[in-house]
This record gives structure tokens, sequence and C-alpha cells, in this order.
């Protein structure tokens, strides 16, 4: 490990306060912002509101219809995050624990989605989306972000995946164990850390994406959070007081499970590190 001095330790200290100043900085200001009127946005942007509009959240949440599309965003990422799991984490099982023909071009086939970008490829998944009827569908939103999200999946879960003591299994198998009981009830706990670190990922790319639901969905009672944010955008005028507000609501669930799976997240990324 890294042993850091007295001087060191400070300017680490020094550069990690700057760079978490960077970063709260602007959540600070748009929490802030979201409490003001519009005017006092602009004529005070860095002050205290001098009356707290909590009536903006009330306004963010009924004028835009934010319920419905707060319900489609949570089901959207919820399916989407359980399918790239199961997906991914079979994928990396087999080709971490057994060996077959082609399995080293299989590897680098699915590794292929991390050098090319799924928005490259919109016009074609249109059309297989709208050939199979699912365009206007929360449904062919999930199967999309699943198959966008399974290339980075395989990759970090291969890794951890061969770092597993063999022993634990080869126990089981001597206990007539079948390759899928030892890959579900053996290997996914062992992997919880991982497994967290895959959904955090995919969580924050799903639930912020604004790109896909623009293409693929048309109707108000299927749009997701990023879409239903354009409410308050008006032809000649921005409701900036409600669209803070609003923005605030749409970060909240973020905030809340990285708050619940910190520990978890924390450990998947520093044991990965460590590999």
């Amino acid at each position: 490990m890294l042993k850091f001095n007295g001087f060191q330790k400070v300017l680490a200290w020094i550069f990690l306060l700057l760079l978490a100043f960077a970063n709260l900085y602007p959540i600070g200001i748009m929490m802030l912002s979201s409490f003001k009127s519009t005017k006092e946005i602009f004529l005070e942007p860095f002050n205290l509101p001098s009356v707290w509009r909590w009536q903006n959240y009330v306004s963010a949440w009924q004028r835009a219809d934010f319920a419905t599309y707060f319900k489609n965003s949570v089901l959207v990422t919820a399916l989407s995050i359980v399918s790239i799991i199961i997906v991914s984490s079979m994928a990396a099982y087999v080709i971490a624990r057994f060996d077959f023909k082609f399995k080293r071009g299989v590897y680098l086939y699915m590794l292929a989605g991390l050098a090319l970008p799924t928005r490259l490829a919109i016009i074609p998944i249109f059309l297989i989306m709208r050939n199979l009827h699912l365009l206007d569908k929360l449904s062919g939103l999930v199967i999309v972000y699943t198959a966008s999200g399974i290339a980075f999946s395989v990759f970090l879960l291969v890794n951890f995946f061969k770092n597993l003591p063999r022993d634990i299994e080869d126990s089981a198998k001597i206990d007539g164990a079948g390759p899928f009981r030892i890959y579900w009830q053996i290997d996914l706990p062992l992997l919880k850390p991982a497994l967290v670190t895959v959904a955090m990922f995919n969580f924050i790319d799903v639930w912020n994406d604004f790109f896909f639901p623009l293409i693929l969905l048309s109707s108000k009672a299927k749009k997701t959070v990023p879409l239903g944010l354009q409410a308050f955008f008006g032809e000649y005028t921005v409701e900036w007081d409600v669209l803070f507000a609003a923005l605030n609501i749409s970060v909240l669930p973020i905030l809340i499970v990285f708050l619940i799976l910190s520990k978890q997240f924390i450990a998947g990324l520093t044991e990965g590190a460590l590999k």
C-alpha cells in the first residue's frame, strides 16, 4: 500500500476538498434555486431564498404529471437493472468457469459493445423495435437498456468470477450440486459487492437517459422523468423555479439508492481495483 508523509496527506486532503466542492457546489445551487422564484434565481443566484417556496415542489409534481413519469422511470429502471444483472452474470459465469470452442471470440464479441456506443445503432434499433411492435412501449425500452448494459457488466463480472476460490465450488460438486445451483446459491452471494457496482453504474445511465425514450416513446403516458422535464421548457419562457424543483425530485432516487448501497458499491470498486 502507498504511504504518505504529513505534507502529502495535507495536499491529498486539499485536493479532495477542492474536488468535493467542485462537485457539490452546483448541486447546492440547484437545491437553493428550487426554493426561489424565477426572478430571485437571476437577481440573487448565490443567496439563500428570502422565502422558502415549498410550493415549487408541489407544482412540479402536479402540473407536469410527474407522478406518471416517475412511475414509468422506476418501472423501466428496475426491470432493466434486474435483466442486466441476470443476463450478464450468467454470461460471465459461463465465460469464467467453462472452457468451450470460440470462448475467447465470444468474449471479445461481447466486449465490442464497450468500443461501439449503442446510440450509433439507433436506426437499426428503431427498425427492430418497429418490426417487433415495441415502439412506444416500456418493454421495448427495457430490452434496449438491457442489451446496451451487458458489455460493461460482463467485462466487470468475468474478472470477479475468475477470482472466486474454486474450493467451494468443488465441494458443492462433490455434494451433487449442478452448475446452475453453484452459480445461483454459491457464486452470486459471494459477488454481492460486484453486483451492486454493476447495478449502480447501470442505474445512473438508465435513470438519466434522455436519448432512447425520446426516440422510442411517443405518448405522454409512457414518458420517463428526463422526458417529463421538457414540460417546464416553454416556447418563449422557462419556468426555472419549478424546473429546479423537478430536477431535485429526479435526482432524489439516485441519492437514496447510493446512500443505501454505498458500502457495497465502494467495496465492489475497491475489490475490483485491487485485483
